[in-house]
């Protein structure tokens, strides 16, 4: 993080981490430094469970050395040496002692990356010694069987595995022995064609599985670990430097954006994701438990600001502090070149060619046909002539795409590859228009019968549909309960392209005619929902913001009108207003819910209110009038006694005079405020065999109820 900001409080605070580390180390005196006893390590020899004691060193290990390479702080380099110097004379007793195999065996458990950052060492000291120990933990009972272009990886510990993988990328760079090479990139092709999800991440239960399985994988919600995440993005990171192959640069854009931007809750400091559910009806706030049992025992969902300290708080913090580490990258040469793989707004100082790049991408809604980029370079005095080489992605199509320099237009080569350019760069404006499209892409699961199971993106987004069971989940245990086809079937039988049954929702016009309906009770302010259960209306608690509740107590009104007076009463939100006005639910527009308080697809007359002046008489109130019952309107229930969360709202009519009670009036009233949840500028409405669906891109997602792969009904697969 100080690399990319170079803020000064974050530098004195790691500097004094450093102090204190160099100053446990001087005082322990042999080398060792970590937070538990050195026993461990006598446990992990002895191949007793010791839950990982290497993945830690090399955790710490790792970050001493950044310290050296990113910081300067030579302090970081001499504490790493001598960590080095303890844990390679253990190793050479264990297998002095016993044997090179007991060492093997005792590598089962999880040791991190540590061959990663013992050959980073090596660079940096060229001393023999570290070079053999990075060796001596290139798993071979791993790495061998990739060698030989062995597939099975199902049953490994994902990420016990995958950073020993960077790590024998480490050695093709450091040593230059191409087999390691091979190996890399036969595991990224076996872990991409077999057992990733539609984000590009992989692992169920912290496991890989029998490949092209993964229909049984969505069935629990321990999914995609987000330290597997973080060390995928380095394999690809690392094969798209070494090959320049544009599919590994998208690979990493559609990993970043829907396996890392949606793993902290909004923007709450310190909420962060261990799993990334994937299957129907799941939620980030409820998402699994690793399976071991061991420390740090959780109950799934979003960790704490302030205790939460699981593998993946580290791999998932680290990954918002390097956002910018896979945008550019720079190729020697006679002409200095620059490789633009990510298109995210930035700004880059190309020293070598005396260039100042400045990237912008034009915000993107669900309603446009292009996603558009504008690269801006500038010269800083006397500049070279230099090459330029920007990605295509493979997602869009050069059919209708356009890219301007200075207004000329230039000739485009095909979707996955570099447009290159060389030049004397000066003040030059490049404009790119990708067109950009919605896709269906099957589930990795190759049997026939699940052929029709199907995610839905939007170039590089994942879109996941708001769904619910119809029982609440409190529990991941109960991650399958009350789930009902209905609630991932997408009715396409009567359509010949997905235009026929998904479309665009322009945002900014329907968050128009969103609101909340409040009541107060006592003390407390309650909202009108719908019920996730059985589409009843009910008066529910204030939600927190991110909140599934959000969605239930945010409704759709389809003729909504802006009262004049609404400012001078000071409400904070339109004036539900006139006749025959119908509501729809937040995550099923288009469905309206009737007079008995059922939400239907194709409803009649029963489903239509008339919002009338609050009976209570306040400003900005309003009273839904049943529009096939004059005189009886929705009220609250509980009636002078009150009521609590959860208890459904009434039909109450006024008296055959006419006249009423001020219990009742109040009843029949409820206080318009601001939506509790908006829609996001790249929503869509998909039409399903028994309801609608607003899909949203998975990392815009906090607490919600969604789901990620569709069954798409056909008019083949119906008959």
């Amino acid at each position: 993080m100080w690399a990319s900001t170079h803020n000064d409080t974050l530098r004195e605070k790691m500097a004094r981490v450093v102090d204190i580390l160099d100053d446990c180390q001087r005082k322990m005196g042999t080398g060792y430094l970590s937070a538990y006893p050195d026993e461990a390590f006598d446990m992990y020899e002895e191949l007793s469970e010791a839950w990982s004691p290497y993945y830690t060193i090399h955790k710490i290990m790792q970050g001493l050395l950044d310290q050296y390479t990113l910081a300067g702080n030579r302090k970081g380099l001499g504490m790493v040496v001598w960590m080095t110097d303890y844990f390679s004379e253990r190793v050479k007793n264990l297998i002095q002692t016993h044997s090179i195999q007991r060492h093997w065996e005792a590598m089962n458990e999880e040791t991190g990356g540590l061959n990663d950052v013992m050959y980073q060492l090596y660079t940096l000291t060229k001393e023999q010694k570290h070079l053999t120990m990075a060796h001596l933990f290139d798993k071979p009972c791993f790495l061998g069987p990739l060698s030989l272009h062995d597939d099975d990886i199902a049953g490994l510990h994902v990420n016990t595995h995958i950073p020993v993988l960077v790590g024998a990328q480490k050695r093709y760079e450091v040593v230059g022995d191409h087999l390691y090479k091979d190996i890399a990139t036969f595991f990224f092709d076996v872990v991409n064609s077999s057992h990733t999800f539609a984000t590009g991440g992989t692992s169920t239960m912290e496991h890989w599985h029998d490949p092209k399985r993964l229909v049984d994988e969505i069935k629990i919600s321990s999914n995609e670990e987000t330290c597997t995440t973080y060390n995928l993005l380095k394999v690809s990171r690392n094969l798209f430097r070494w090959t320049k192959e544009v599919k590994y640069a998208d690979h990493y854009e559609r990993l970043l954006i829907n396996g890392i931007m949606g793993n902290q809750r909004g923007t709450q400091p310190g909420v962060m994701i261990y799993f990334l559910p994937m299957g129907p009806g799941r939620s980030k706030s409820i998402s699994g438990a690793p399976p071991s049992g061991l420390p740090p025992k959780m109950p799934g969902g979003w960790g704490g600001p302030n205790d939460t300290f699981w593998c993946c708080y580290g791999t998932g913090i680290e990954s918002f502090s390097k956002l910018g580490d896979t945008i550019y990258f720079l190729e020697e040469g006679e002409v200095p070149g620059l490789y633009i793989a990510q298109h995210i707004p930035s700004t880059f100082d190309w020293k070598a060619a005396g260039l100042t790049v400045v990237q912008q991408a034009k915000p993107l809604l669900s309603t446009d046909s292009y996603f558009e980029v504008t690269i801006s370079i500038s010269a800083k005095g006397d500049a070279q002539p230099a090459k330029m080489s920007v990605r295509i992605p493979s997602w869009t199509s050069t059919v209708g795409a356009t890219a301007t320099l200075n207004g000329k237009k230039l000739n485009l080569t095909s979707a996955g590859d570099f447009l290159t350019l060389t030049k004397l760069w000066g003040d030059d404006t490049l404009v790119l228009q990708f067109p950009i499209n919605l896709r269906t892409e099957a589930i990795k699961d190759d049997r026939p019968e699940y052929a029709s199971i199907q995610a839905v993106l939007f170039g590089p987004h994942l879109l996941a549909g708001l769904t619910h069971g119809n029982k609440t989940i409190n529990a991941t245990e109960h991650s399958n309960d009350g789930l009902t086809p209905g609630m991932w079937e997408v009715d396409a039988r009567n359509g010949t392209s997905m235009a026929d049954w998904i479309a665009a929702v322009p945002h900014e016009a329907i968050n128009s005619q969103l609101v909340t309906l409040t009541q107060r009770s006592g003390a407390q302010t309650f909202v009108l929902s719908v019920s996730a259960t059985d589409d009843t209306l009910t008066m529910d608690e204030m939600p927190v913001a991110g909140s599934d509740a959000c969605v239930r107590a945010t409704i759709v009104v389809d003729t909504y009108e802006v009262d004049s007076t609404a400012a001078e009463h000071g409400a904070a939100a339109p004036v539900l207003h006139g006749p025959n006005v119908t509501i729809a639910p937040f995550d099923r527009p288009g469905m309206a819910i009737t007079n008995g308080f059922e939400v239907r697809l194709h409803p009649g007359p029963e489903a239509l209110f008339n919002a009338v002046p609050g009976l209570d008489g306040l400003p900005g109130s309003v009273s839904l009038e049943l529009g096939t019952r004059p005189g009886c309107f929705v009220t609250a229930p509980g009636g002078a006694k009150g009521y609590g969360p959860g208890d459904k709202a009434q039909v109450g009519c006024r008296t055959s005079g006419g006249g009423d009670d001020a219990a009742f009036r109040k009843a029949a009233s409820f206080t318009q405020a601001p939506p509790l949840r908006l829609y996001h500028p790249l929503t869509f409405v998909a039409k399903g065999t028994e309801r609608t669906f607003v899909l949203e891109p998975l990392r815009s997602l906090q607490d919600e109820f969604y789901t990620v792969y569709f069954n798409l009904v056909t008019a083949a697969a119906a008959s």
